[in-house]
This record gives structure tokens, C-alpha cells and sequence, in this order.
């Protein structure tokens, strides 16, 4: 039974309308596919990826202070994408999304996952660039940097404020504490920032978003309500509204109607009718002059 109430694509696919972590999963990975085959074919074309450094990575991946007023996109762009050849960092970045995302997810509900990882890509973004404005090595920097690094210490972040005493259970008597699974992700994101100091506060402005951002759901604001607004009205205008079409056909149909029944040429539909009453019960020669008139007038419309 049709209930009128429009359904987006994603809804076709089972599992995905109410999970936003499994979103993620799905478009990081697509991203990353589609950047390995451009890569790719990059490589089988020149023989070479330098074309590939040289067009793609500065536009996608986020670049050192200098460079970054020319690429500001980048500070958002930077976290949705992994370097192509890095396949196994993003499968370990999957499975830490899955892991954290999956206890914010269940503890305050699927809306808050994408608006939380954007936010703290951007926070990790701004510290980023901050943190290279220190003088000397301290603020150096690598030439481009990519990942969802920063998002995904916002999620942890904000697993650990939800829940501090939460446990992954690997079996009925073995479980981890999260704080335990958190301090491992920090020092593996840490080992894996080759020590650039720029690329640790990254981890760091991501961390205080995702704390922040839960701080401010407990304390009663919807920070990430307004994107869900704003792609449910870029959706209105994508997918048809089962009401409204309906609506629009039963006003065409009521518009022909009347269009139909509506006085011709000044002539009325019950004077018309009267007529034709006349012609079948004593024929057209019984009608008058005047009768005859109006039902030609009547015809020519």
C-alpha cells in the first residue's frame, strides 16, 4: 500500500538508510577505488605517476600552509580521500571507523555520525594549519597529506566521552575496555605521523571536536541537524513526492472537467442540455429559431 512519503535511493539498498557508519565505509572505499583507477591509468598512459602528482593530489589532498590559500577546499576534501597506494592503511582505517563510529552510532543515533566525522575533519584541518605557523622544525610540514585520520580520532573521541566504561566483548569472558582500544588507536596514529607536529595537532583538533560535539548533543544542540535539512530539500527536487504528483494529476483532471462543463460562448451546459432533452423526445425540426441558434453557437466552440 503506497503511503506518499518519498523514498531516497539509498533506501533500496538493505542496512543503509539507518546506518551512517556503513555510508561512510561504502563512500571512502568508492573514493578510494576511483582515485586507485585514475591513478592507474595515469600510470599506464605516462609511464609514470608524476601527472598524477601533479593534477590530482594538490586538489584533493590538503598541502602546506603556503599553498593551502589557493586549495582551500582541500582542509574537507583532504579526509574523504586515502592515497591510492595505500591499501592496507585504508583498510585499517575502516575497521577503526567501524569500530568507534559503531558506539556513536548506537548511543545517539545514526544523524550524528556524518555530521560529527565532517566537523572533525575540519577541526583536524584548521590545528593543522595552525599548528605549521610554530618557527622552525616545529612547524614542518609534508608536502600533501590525505586520510581520514583527524575524523576518525573525533569518533574515538567521542565514543570515549559517551561511554568511558564501555567493552568490546571478543567472546562471553573477553572483553577491552574502549579506553584500552582508544589509547592503541592514539599511539598507532601517532607512530604513523612520521612525528611531524602539524600532523599530531591534526589528531588533536580532531579529538576535541568529537569531545565537543557530544558535550554540546548532552547539552541539548543538534549541531549536524542543519546538512540533513539542507540535502533533504536538494532531495525534494531530485525524487518525486508521491503526494505531489498525485495532487498535480487530480488538479489537471479537475481543470478538464471544468474546462468541460464551463458556460460556451455564454451558453450554459443545463440550456444545452434541455435542448438535446428536446431533439431526442420530438427530434430537431421541433425546435425553435432561437434553440437552433444556440446550439450552433454552442457547436463552434
Amino acid at each position: 500500500m503506497a503511503t506518499g512519503r518519498k523514498r531516497s535511493v539509498l533506501s533500496y539498498i538493505p542496512g543503509l538508510t539507518n546506518n551512517a557508519v556503513l555510508r561512510l565505509i561504502i563512500f571512502l572505499s568508492v573514493a578510494y577505488v576511483l582515485m586507485g583507477l585514475t591513478w592507474g591509468v595515469m600510470i599506464l598512459v605516462y609511464q609514470d605517476g608524476a601527472n598524477f602528482n601533479q593534477y590530482f593530489i594538490p586538489n584533493i589532498a590538503m598541502p602546506s600552509l603556503p599553498l593551502f590559500k589557493s586549495h582551500w577546499w582541500t582542509i574537507l576534501t583532504c579526509g574523504l580521500f586515502n592515497f591510492p597506494n595505500g591499501f592496507w592503511e585504508l583498510l585499517s582505517n575502516m575497521l577503526w571507523l567501524y569500530c568507534f563510529g559503531s558506539v556513536v552510532q548506537m548511543l545517539v543515533g545514526h544523524r550524528q555520525v556524518i555530521p560529527l566525522y565532517l566537523y572533525c575533519i575540519l577541526a583536524g584541518g584548521i590545528f593543522y594549519l595552525l599548528a605549521q605557523l610554530l618557527p622552525g622544525e616545529l612547524g614542518k610540514a609534508p608536502a600533501y597529506i590525505m586520510g581520514p585520520r583527524a575524523g576518525l580520532m573525533g569518533l574515538a573521541a567521542a565514543a570515549v566521552t559517551l561511554t568511558p566504561k564501555y567493552r568490546f566483548y571478543l567472546t562471553e569472558t573477553f572483553s577491552i575496555p574502549i579506553l584500552v582500544v582508544a589509547g592503541i588507536f592514539t599511539f598507532l596514529m601517532i607512530l604513523a605521523s612520521g612525528y611531524y607536529l602539524p600532523v599530531i595537532f591534526m589528531l588533536l583538533g580532531g579529538g576535541l571536536m568529537g569531545f565537543g560535539y557530544i558535550k554540546l548533543l548532552q547539552a541539548g544542540y543538534r549541531p549536524g541537524d542543519w546538512m540533513y535539512h539542507f540535502t533533504g530539500k536538494v532531495e525534494s527536487l531530485v525524487t518525486p513526492d508521491e503526494n505531489t504528483t498525485r495532487m498535480q494529476r487530480s488538479r489537471n483532471t479537475n481543470q478538464a472537467l471544468n474546462k468541460m462543463y464551463e458556460p460556451k460562448n455564454g451558453i450554459s451546459q443545463q440550456r444545452i442540455d434541455d435542448i438535446l432533452d428536446k431533439i431526442n423526445q420530438k427530434g430537431y425540426n421541433a425546435l425553435s429559431k432561437d434553440e437552433k441558434d444556440v446550439l450552433m453557437r454552442a457547436g463552434k466552440e
